[in-house]
């Protein structure tokens, strides 16, 4: 299913038009240039729906109506009627980027399920063509803007990395479906007026990297909902702006998050194509917790493959790496590499591969820490515990660390967290139908509708 024209939505809304009104200068500008046209309000919402391009003329002479009215220049890239580029704006210029971000922000704060969800997640070169886009020139040598009549200010950037910072503790405290409305809604109608005002490069870097910042949570937010087609489209989004703003690190951190969504999707190469890409494309600018991070990110994949070799390679690597961390020193960004995440991905990894003694060894280590983590943290360190101890048979113990996780997730509005549960709950289950077990199965039915 096609999606929807939400370049043209949003301009005809700026324009202050209803539908049946656009459609009457349309036609009115047809009949001045001899040119008989009966569209109506129907047919500016199926040009919206259905992305549909009307015949001949028409694209322009809609150009032209949008232009007049809003006293700029509109491109038919800029209003989403360009056949010959379709949908794809990757190297149009910034403001065009910016405005599609944009309308793409209005149609989420505006629809219940999004947009997005009428595409698929993007696959195949696609879906690596931003991360080669963002590490290979041009680069951005001007993101100015004189587009507004206010000018953005220092004060209006700290304003959006506080409110991504207050956004992901947010998160982390509920998870991702409740908190993503308000992301959507901050975005919408904070963030997008602020990129159509007027800055210098200074200032418009520093907005870049502030905005793409909060465009990263709301695709988080989506990821933890399991919207995984929106999530994406926010972290392209994301990705386009860490260019925009110079911070090769930042930019890094985005391609970790679109490693980490592949890995959910069970795309294992792309999961490694992806932290090799942000390694590479960085230019040694990446902070030790976000090479921690891509490093443990491949271990995962390599078990998942069942190549126990470069498995073990990345996670020595993950292990130097961890070393180095001077939380001091990290951008807030990769707060969530928090004491004792490696060893708990290296859990997961082992686990993959069967050797589930070390898997329980660092299980274990990653526990021993917990204390200094957040709740979602200890949530997915109890489980990781169970679900190991579960595969050795040891149910007791298992269902034990089951019943920890989910005192630790009460309250939270997860699907990740739901799915973790419920592979936690199926795996002591099929260990046989203890009172333990069935314990376990009813916390998780009552907390998050988990199937007994």
């Amino acid at each position: 299913m096609t999606e929807p024209n939400i370049l043209l939505d949003a301009l005809i809304e700026e324009a202050h038009l209803s539908h049946a009104g656009f459609a009457a200068r349309i036609n009115e500008l047809g009949r001045r240039r001899g040119i008989a046209l009966y569209y109506d309000h129907a047919s500016v919402a199926r040009w919206i729906r259905d992305h549909a391009i009307p015949r001949g003329d028409v694209p322009e002479i809609i150009c032209e109506v949008i232009t007049a009215r809003l006293g700029r220049p509109v491109t038919l890239a800029a209003a989403g009627l360009d056949r010959s580029r379709g949908d794809r704006i990757s190297d149009a210029p910034l403001p065009q980027v910016l405005d599609r971000a944009a309308a793409f922000w209005r149609s989420e704060a505006r629809s219940a399920t999004g947009s997005a969800e009428r595409s698929a997640v993007v696959s195949g070169p696609a879906a690596i063509a931003p991360v080669f886009e963002w590490e290979n020139p041009p680069d951005d040598l001007d993101v100015s803007s004189q587009r507004g009549h206010r000018i953005v200010t220092p004060a209006d950037v700290v304003a959006v990395r506080e409110a991504r910072a207050r956004y992901e503790e947010m998160y982390r405290r509920v998870g991702g479906i409740p908190v993503f409305p308000r992301v959507i809604g901050f975005l919408n109608g904070q963030v997008a007026p602020l990129l159509r005002e007027s800055y210098d490069n200074a200032t418009g870097q520093q907005l870049m990297r502030a905005a793409g910042g909060i465009v990263a949570i709301a695709g988080i937010c989506l990821y933890d909902a399991d919207r995984q087609a929106a999530a994406q489209r926010h972290f392209f989004d994301s990705l386009r702006l860490a260019k925009a703003s110079g911070d090769r690190g930042f930019g890094g951190y985005v391609v970790a998050l679109l490693a980490n969504q592949a890995m959910c999707l069970g795309r294992y190469r792309q999961v490694i194509q992806c932290a090799e890409t942000a390694l590479r494309g960085a230019r040694t600018r990446l902070s030790p917790a976000l090479v921690t991070d891509l490093c443990t990110l491949q271990a995962k994949a390599y078990a998942r493959m069942g190549e126990r070799k470069e498995c073990h390679v990345q996670m020595r690597r993950a292990e130097h790496m961890a070393g180095r961390i001077r939380r001091s020193d990290e951008p807030p960004e990769t707060d969530y590499v928090q004491p004792g995440l490696a060893e708990l991905q290296h859990a997961e990894a082992l686990r993959q591969l069967g050797d589930l003694s070390p898997a329980q060894s660092y299980a274990e280590e990653a526990l021993a820490v917990a204390g200094q983590c957040h709740l979602r943290s200890q949530v997915h360190r109890y489980a990781t515990l169970a679900l190991v101890l579960a595969a050795r048979g040891e149910t007791g113990a298992s269902a034990g660390a089951a019943l920890r996780m989910l005192d630790r997730a009460r309250g939270m509005e997860s699907r990740r967290i739901r799915d973790r549960v419920r592979d936690v709950t199926q795996a002591i289950r099929a260990r046989g139908d203890s009172a333990a077990a069935r314990e376990v199965a009813e916390r998780a039915r009552d907390q998050f509708a988990v199937p007994v």
